[in-house]
């Protein structure tokens, strides 16, 4: 498996898997017992119409993080 440094990450665009922006990666949760990844948080774009993930009292998106199907020059989530 590849590594990825998180600090790589920090402000990556997050793109649904129909090609539509989804917004800019702000930062990722993680389980402190288990050292899981939790979720995605995400500042949604202008343009995001969707309902599909939650979002925090910030109005950011969390998508959890076994949604991510692909990063490269932006992550790709499963829609």
């Amino acid at each position: 498996m590849t590594e990825l440094l998180a600090e790589n990450l920090s402000g990556k665009a997050v793109m649904g898997s129909d090609g539509a922006e989804i917004g800019m990666l702000y930062n990722i949760t993680m389980n402190i017992e288990t050292g899981r990844l939790d979720d995605l948080v995400v500042k949604p774009a202008n343009s995001y119409r969707g309902d599909e993930f939650q979002s925090d009292d910030a109005g950011r998106l969390r998508i959890p993080v076994h949604r991510v199907q692909a990063v490269k020059d932006h992550m790709i989530v499963e829609r």
